[in-house]
């Protein structure tokens, strides 16, 4: 079996202390994630962002090629998900 996304590794080792999560356009975010899990290589997540946008719902996600992780966000009037970038750091937050 392939290895699993080290990103996603990191994310699932760190939780569900807060995370800082970098994202492909240079935002960040800390974030606090109450479930991660794996099937197989695939990764999901859900959690909340505790630094800015406390009333939006987060998701991440495995791409299909499961070379990348996508966080979603959903907000309290919208309908759905959509996407917000690729994660390419996580790291324990400073508390």
């Amino acid at each position: 079996m392939p290895d699993l996304h080290p990103i996603a590794k990191r994310i699932h080792n760190v939780q569900p202390r807060a995370v800082r999560l970098e994202l492909d356009a240079g935002e960040t975010g800390v974030f606090e994630f109450s479930s991660t899990e794996f099937f197989q290589r695939e990764f999901r997540g859900e959690g909340v962002r505790t630094d800015a946008d406390r009333d939006a719902d987060f998701r991440l996600i495995s791409s299909e090629d499961h070379e990348r992780i996508l966080l979603g966000r959903s907000g309290p009037d919208e309908e759905g998900w959509s996407m917000v970038g690729e994660v390419v750091a996580a790291e324990r937050a400073e508390e």
